[in-house]
């Protein structure tokens, strides 16, 4: 499924979002996968985001985007990022 370049931006803005939180609010409020709605240029895109990994070196967190309808939310775009406890 080919996704429109529109959502790139927005999903990068999501993970840069919580990225800036930092690694112990992130354990703390990804206890169970969070799932929310944002709204841009009068569209809306569900934001999933997981902690994947919790390791005693960092933690791995997954930020997936989906526009609401079924083809997309089967497979959403991701993207993850790490960040190290140090």
């Amino acid at each position: 499924m080919i996704r429109p370049e529109q959502w790139r931006p927005v999903l990068y803005a999501e993970s840069a979002r919580w990225k800036g939180k930092g690694w112990k609010k992130l354990v703390f409020e990804l206890q169970e996968d969070t799932v929310y709605e944002v709204e841009t240029e009068s569209r809306s895109f569900q934001v999933e985001v997981q902690l994947l990994e919790n390791t005693n070196r960092y933690i791995h967190v997954c930020v997936s985007l989906d526009d609401g309808s079924l083809p997309s939310s089967l497979t959403p775009m991701s993207t993850s990022f790490i960040l190290n406890k140090e």
